[in-house]
């Protein structure tokens, strides 16, 4: 029965993986493109990669999840390490080899949760975990994306400083600093509060019923101006837009999605949004 079961929970995740089309598709990166994802935000990414035959490298703490949602998966295509950037000794140098691109996606709860379980706080994931992966990336990282947090800089003012109750945003932004500092080439994605999720689960479906409404236009600012609410989807799809735009190296973003048709996969429109940016 058990057996049964498995087999077809493992055939409702392939057909959802296949009928994951109304995700916009990422433009085709280079062959020679290497990325690692970290966290399970990340797995929105490697969705999208997974069809664009792009190699992907994934740290999770539990790989389980990437099984659950992917199935197994050429290893020539995506690699799944277990790993906690919270601990320096499972950063091993071998799970950099090669890596030319990195989306970092790690985070936890505001405020005390059963999230924060096992030490899982906002000091030790958005700060300690952080430095822990910057310091573990090789110099010949072409570009490091890192989603942090709107109100970074205004953790002291309010409304902010209620969020900030636990230093849920002092603790993102000695990550951003710690990343600028790094001398490595960076973008810096800071999204509004997230909506579409969390996204834990495998059912794809339930995800994207959730995010296609019209909720697709994207604002794009500078100057932690920004407020509001982003798609987790959206922000997924900024992060792999931004990774090889020289326009995005060393910048930083706030992004919120907003009624209206999105920039989608296209590399132009969302070069043009950046660069609108840029110019305020």
């Amino acid at each position: 029965m058990q057996k049964c079961k498995t087999h077809s929970t493992r055939k409702r995740l392939k057909l959802r993986v296949r009928s994951w089309r109304r995700i916009p598709k990422v433009p085709l990166l280079p062959p020679n493109w290497s990325l690692l994802l970290v966290a399970p935000e990340a797995l929105l990414v490697v969705a999208s990669l997974l069809q664009q035959n792009i190699k992907s490298r994934l740290i999770l703490r539990n790989p389980e999840k990437a099984t659950e949602l992917f199935g197994e998966q050429d290893k020539e295509k995506l690699q799944v390490f277990k790993g906690d950037t919270r601990k320096q000794e499972d950063l091993d140098p071998s799970i950099f080899e090669g890596v030319t691109h990195v989306i970092c996606c790690t985070g936890t709860t505001a405020f005390p949760s059963r999230r924060w379980d096992d030490d899982n706080t906002p000091e030790r994931v958005d700060w300690v975990g952080l430095k822990n992966l910057v310091s573990a990336l090789p110099s010949s990282v072409k570009r490091v994306v890192l989603v942090s947090s709107i109100g970074v800089t205004k953790f002291n003012e309010l409304p902010w400083s209620i969020m900030n109750l636990f230093g849920v945003l002092k603790y993102k932004k000695m990550g951003e600093d710690f990343l600028r500092n790094s001398g490595l080439p960076f973008t810096i994605i800071r999204p509004g509060r997230l909506t579409d999720g969390p996204y834990t689960s495998y059912d794809l479906n339930t995800l994207l019923k959730a995010t296609a409404g019209q909720r697709r236009a994207v604002l794009i600012g500078q100057g932690d101006k920004l407020v509001g609410e982003a798609s987790r989807i959206v922000v997924a799809e900024a992060c792999v837009q931004a990774l090889d735009l020289e326009v995005t190296e060393n910048q930083v973003y706030e992004v919120n999605s907003v009624e209206g048709e999105g920039p989608g996969n296209e590399a132009k429109k969302w070069q043009e949004l950046f660069e609108a940016a840029n110019s305020r």
